[in-house]
């Protein structure tokens, strides 16, 4: 996802064996899907690596020195494409767990609204 019109991710590794079968959906992928999704991303750098017995996987390294791996083992082609648009449509920023159910700058006076009734 661009952030001020600046792209957030700036490489994506597609990682696959060229041996084993659980990569059989991301060799696909690359066939079939990888040259025209990096033709519509010319922002993106796209390498490819093999790694041989190891399960396929796509990184996505973003501008903020963040990275998010994704395994698409036994996925067909188009999840795979599915998770590289995923990546690529991310800020890079990490996942922070909320410590209440809502978040606002001015709490309320009263209290939070509950369902159950205490008298």
């Amino acid at each position: 996802m661009s952030l001020r019109g600046v792209w957030q991710l700036q490489k994506l590794i597609v990682s696959f064996c060229n041996w084993g079968g659980s990569s059989r959906g991301i060799r696909a992928f690359m066939e079939s899907d990888l040259p025209a999704f990096r033709e519509k991303n010319p922002q993106l750098e796209v390498l490819t690596e093999l790694n041989r017995g190891y399960h396929p996987f796509l990184k996505g390294l973003y501008k903020n020195k963040n990275e998010r791996v994704v395994c698409v083992k036994n996925v067909t082609p188009e999840d795979v494409l599915q998770c590289a648009n995923r990546l690529r449509n991310a800020q890079g920023r990490k996942v922070v767990k909320l410590k209440t159910r809502h978040v606002t700058k001015n709490p309320s006076v009263q209290g939070t609204w509950s369902t159950e009734l205490k008298m």
